[in-house]
C-alpha cells in the first residue's frame, strides 16, 4: 500500500452513514502497541539499503489496511511507506510481502502505475517480520465510489481511467517481465475456490456460516469451461488507487497482496463488484442512481473493458461476480479470525469482520440469479 492523501474531502450528506467508517481509514495514527518494532533497527537498514537516505526517522501507522500493517516513514527530506508481515501466528501463504515487492518491481519496468520499491528485507532479526519499503506517492484516493468530490461532468473520465488501467494490466506479457513463476496458469477457479474454502474451513476461531457453505458447494459444481491467464491484481477497487491531484489519471495501484497469475475476467469481475456492493462494506455503488451521478452503467463499463482487451463479451459473467463475493467473504472471515486472535493489523478490523455474514448472504443470492 502506498500512502493515501491524509486530508480527504468529506462525503456528501447523503452518504453520512458511511463517512465515519471511511474517515477511520484516512491518514495516520501513532503505531499501535501490538504492532510496534525497534525503529532504530529499521533506520539502520534504511541507511544501508535506501538510496540517498537521510534521517532522523519518525514512524506512524496508516489507519487503513486489514492484512499487512502499513507505516509512514517520515524523514526531514521525504517520506516512505513500509509494508510488513504482522507479528504472531499466520495462516500458511498469507501476508506474503515478498510477492508484493516482486510484482511491483516487475510492473514498474513496463510503465504500469505502481510505487517504486527501495528494498525488501527477509531477515526477521531487523524488526521481527519481513517487510519492504517503497516510495510514497502523493495524490487523491476516493473512498466513495460515487466520487462526490468530483464534478458530475468529470466523473466518466475517472471511471474510464480505472477501466483503462485494469485492461492495461491484463494485457501485459507476464513472461517478458519475469513473472512466469508468479502463479500457476490453468484451473484458476478450481484452485481459488479450493484455497479460499480451505482457509475458511481451517479458521475455526471465526466459525462457520450456512450461506458460505452453500456457496462453496455451488461454485464447485458450476465452474465454467475454458481458461485464460494474465497478471491479476486481486483487489482492484477505486480506493486502492492513487489518482493525480487534479487529473483523471491513475498514478499508482495499491495493495498487491492478492495478486497472482490468474483469470483476467475474474479480476475484472472483482472490480465490477462495485455495482453490487453496499457502500458501507467497501467502496460500492449498490443503490446509487448512476444516471443522475453520471456514472457509466455496469453494461457500459464492461463493454468498454471488452473493447480494450480485445473481447466481444464476457461469458459466465454472473458466475464471476458470485465467485468474487465468495472470495471477499472468505477474506473478511479471515479478518474476523485475526480480530478474535488479537492479530488484526487495523483498528477498524472488527467493523469489517461484522459484515462477513452480509457478504456471504449476497454471494448466495447471486448464485440464485445465475441458476
Amino acid at each position: 500500500m502506498v500512502a493515501r492523501q491524509e486530508d480527504q474531502a468529506r462525503l456528501r450528506a447523503g452518504h453520512a452513514g458511511v463517512s465515519s467508517a471511511i474517515d477511520a481509514n484516512i491518514g495516520t495514527t501513532p503505531v499501535r502497541e501490538e504492532l510496534r518494532f525497534e525503529e532504530a533497527a529499521l533506520e539502520g537498514w534504511m541507511r544501508v539499503t535506501v538510496p540517498n537516505y537521510e534521517g532522523p526517522l519518525r514512524v506512524e501507522q496508516f489507519k487503513g489496511g486489514q492484512s499487512n500493517p502499513t507505516y509512514k516513514l517520515i524523514t526531514p527530506r521525504r517520506s516512505y511507506v513500509m509494508r510488513r508481515k504482522p507479528p504472531g501466528q499466520l495462516l500458511k501463504g498469507a501476508h506474503a510481502v515478498e510477492r508484493e515487492a516482486k510484482v511491483l518491481s516487475a510492473l514498474a519496468k513496463v510503465g504500469f502505475p505502481v510505487a517504486r520499491i527501495y528494498g525488501l528485507c527477509t531477515d526477521d532479526s531487523v524488526i521481527g517480520t519481513w517487510f519492504y519499503v517503497m516510495e510514497m506517492v502523493e495524490g487523491r484516493i476516493f473512498w466513495d465510489a460515487t466520487l462526490p468530490e468530483i464534478a458530475v461532468a468529470e466523473r466518466p473520465a475517472y471511471f474510464d481511467a480505472m477501466n483503462a488501467t485494469i485492461a492495461q494490466l491484463h494485457c501485459i506479457d507476464y513472461q517478458s517481465i519475469g513473472l512466469g513463476d508468479y502463479g500457476r496458469p490453468g484451473n484458476f477457479f478450481e484452485r481459488q475456490i479450493g484455497r479460499w474454502s480451505q482457509q475458511y474451513l481451517d479458521d475455526a476461531d471465526a466459525g462457520r456460516d450456512a450461506n458460505m457453505d452453500r456457496v462453496i458447494a455451488w461454485l464447485r459444481d458450476n465452474i465454467p469451461a475454458g481458461d485464460e491467464t494474465s497478471i491479476v491484481h486481486g483487489d482492484f477497487r477505486v480506493d486502492n488507487m492513487i489518482f493525480h491531484p487534479t487529473e483523471p489519471r491513475v498514478l499508482a495501484v495499491l495493495d498487491w497482496e492478492l495478486s497472482t497469475l490468474g483469470h483476467p475476467l475474474a479480476d475484472f469481475a472483482y472490480h465490477a463488484m462495485m455495482y453490487h456492493m453496499p457502500p458501507h462494506i467497501v467502496a460500492g455503488l449498490a443503490g446509487a442512481d448512476l444516471a443522475a451521478l453520471n456514472i457509466p452503467s455496469e453494461t457500459e463499463y464492461s463493454t468498454t473493458y471488452c473493447r480494450r482487451s480485445g473481447r466481444t463479451e464476457i461469458p459466465h459473467y454472473g458466475f464471476y461476480i458470485a465467485f468474487n463475493f465468495f472470495r471477499m467473504a472468505a477474506i473478511f472471515h479471515g479478518i474476523k479470525g485475526r480480530v478474535l486472535r488479537g492479530t488484526a493489523s487495523s483498528a477498524q478490523a472488527a467493523e469489517r469482520a461484522k459484515t462477513f455474514p452480509e457478504l456471504s448472504e449476497i454471494a448466495w443470492s447471486l448464485t440464485r440469479r445465475v441458476a
